[in-house]
């Protein structure tokens, strides 16, 4: 049995799109999974720039065996830039921010390029992180709009 006493008032033939620039969809939710998620690949990318800095021999490779061939002090720094400006993104990008959903992308860009580069001395946790940056790219670029900041 239906119930024919209820009419749909909106036109809206897309269901879960926003319909106005004010409503939020049931997108949104891909853009909070892409702020959490850079918030913790910020804090992973920092905590392996750390081990990098000071373990040395916890990798499994020399850093003559990886694929750019610079010492592991550089890496770690690298790593650890990476993720502070990937925490600070993550914040901006729940808040609604428009500039950190630029900066998030290219953040997610960088850190799959550096986690590629540096596969040979950590080859499971790279994968996952280019994994999970491939997933953040998606949730910003296509639901990044559902998400703003209302303006004061």
């Amino acid at each position: 049995m239906t119930d024919t006493s209820h009419t749909r008032t909106t036109t809206d033939s897309s269901p879960g799109y926003a319909t106005s620039a004010n409503d939020v969809s049931g997108w949104t939710g891909w853009v909070v999974f892409a702020g959490i998620m850079l918030i913790m690949l910020g804090a992973f990318q920092a905590i392996e720039g750390l081990v990098a800095l000071f373990d040395r021999g916890y990798y499994l490779v020399t850093s003559s065996g990886l694929v750019v061939n610079v010492d592991y002090n550089v890496w770690g720094w690298v790593h650890l830039i990476l993720g502070i400006l990937a925490v600070a993104t993550g914040f901006g990008l729940l808040a609604g921010n428009t500039a950190a959903r630029v900066v998030g992308i290219v953040l997610a860009v960088v850190s799959a390029i550096v986690n590629l580069a540096f596969i040979a001395a950590y080859p499971v946790w790279s994968t996952i992180v280019i994994g999970v940056d491939i997933i953040v790219i998606y949730a910003i670029v296509v639901h990044g709009r559902e998400l703003k900041s209302d303006p004061i």
